[in-house]
């Protein structure tokens, strides 16, 4: 019989660390850390006598010697005589730029067709519904790969392009060329640099870093509009207009930046045998941006959907007696409190996202698995050294976003007064 008694001038006897509720639940976890310690510890120790046997020990030296190979698209200046350390930094940002882009268009997708699929609109509604049971069931790497040969096969060469008698032409206004290699967007350039920002490993231009900062000063001033839009309507009941200040104080900072930098648009032109200039993206980039944005977009629409049907039709009703139409209460009434129901799964796809980028493998986008997973790992032979730290990459990466998420999720629950 467990002893439960509380007498203060009762001395402690061993026993009680079994028998008393008071001690037998840290009893319990105290074992289960060494038991966990000890396993951990085995197979730390198997895994070096075993390395040892082989003639291996741990060592990532490798990732200061040359690389050796090419990288096909790239944010940073790297050639085939950079260090595995800077291979890997280019994968890792191929990594985040594919991830953040289909993290932004799978939400807006799945957004519009999680609403849309409540729609009073029978042909609207099953075209929804049709369109998520459709991506949702069939996997991921096979909507990647069917992308990937449409852009592939269906879309012209470069020299289709040329010539008076040309069978393909550019889109809008001759600044976008859809190729079988890829398309050809308009790029940024400065007339005005104010140089380059050594951070150690990447270089980083001045104007970028003063955008970025410009940028992020701008939300924070949006932000505290609407908060102090938010204290008014508390105080008076009345919200003030304020889509006038917001305007001004995100656009005219950045606009005076890029007129004093000199800002300007450089457009692609055929010459030889392929384009050149403006910004360049690959059919696998491309491929994986869409197939992951629609493929997950399905899901957060189910999710988008659940969040809306769990709040009350009487919210719904109250809104339209005081005279709000369908959008407004959608947009106002609706998602705001759905927010709460949709934000955490939301988290879950965003890193799935994340990690289904390590696909990309399978078209040639040389993200971080290519990189660090891939070439540099057969080349050095360091297969464990480079897993433990392509797994350690992949887990900050998902704790980053799961811990900002989180933030968020925090931000708009529902506040009870």
């Amino acid at each position: 019989m467990a002893i439960t008694s509380d007498t203060s001038g009762s001395s402690f006897r061993l026993s009680m660390l079994i028998y008393d509720t008071r001690y037998r639940s840290i009893t319990i976890q105290i074992v289960f850390l060494f038991l966990f310690m000890a396993g951990f510890a085995w197979l730390v120790d198997n895994t070096l006598s075993n390395l040892a046997q082989k003639g291996k020990d741990i060592d990532f030296g490798f990732l200061t010697s040359r690389a050796g190979y090419d990288i096909n698209q790239m944010l940073v200046d790297y050639s085939n005589d950079s260090s595995h350390t800077r291979a890997w930094i280019v994968g890792l940002l191929n990594t985040l730029v594919l991830a953040i882009a289909a993290c932004v268009t799978a939400t807006v997708i799945g957004v519009i067709a999680g609403v849309l699929r409540l729609s009073n609109n029978w042909i609207v509604s099953k075209i929804m519904t049709f369109y998520v049971e459709m991506f949702r069931n069939v996997p991921v790497l096979l909507w990647i790969i069917v992308i990937f040969a449409v852009l592939t096969e269906i879309t012209p060469a470069p020299n289709a392009f040329r010539g008076a008698d040309a069978t393909s032409s550019m889109l809008f206004f001759d600044s976008v060329a859809i190729t079988n290699r890829g398309t050809y967007l308009p790029g940024p350039l400065f007339s005005r640099s104010l140089g380059d920002l050594n951070l150690g490993i990447v270089s980083v231009s001045s104007n970028y870093l003063i955008l970025l900062a410009i940028i992020i000063g701008s939300i924070w001033g949006y932000r505290a509009v609407q908060r102090s839009a938010g204290v008014v309507q508390e105080a008076t009941g009345v919200r003030p207009v304020t889509w006038w200040k917001s305007a001004l104080i995100i656009i005219v900072p950045v606009l005076v930046a890029l007129i004093a930098m000199g800002f300007h648009l450089e457009y692609p032109e055929l010459k030889g045998f392929n384009f050149r200039g403006g910004s360049y993206l690959r059919n696998s980039f491309i491929a994986m941006w869409l197939a992951l944005s629609v493929y997950t977009g399905a899901f957060i629409a189910e999710n988008v959907r659940a969040g809306i049907l769990a709040i009350s039709k009487g919210q719904s009703e109250a809104a339209f007696a005081l005279g709000l139409r369908p959008g407004k209460t959608m947009n106002l009434v609706i998602l705001p409190q759905a927010l709460r129901v949709i934000i955490p799964p939301l988290i879950s796809q965003y890193l799935n996202i994340t990690k289904n980028t390590s696909l990309a493998i399978a078209v040639g986008y040389m993200d971080l698995r290519a990189t660090l997973g891939g070439i540099t790992l057969n080349q050095t032979g360091r297969e464990l050294e480079c897993m433990m730290l392509l797994m350690l990459t992949y887990l900050i990466i998902s704790l980053i976003i799961s811990g900002g998420m989180n933030v968020y999720n925090n931000s708009v629950k529902l506040k009870e007064r």
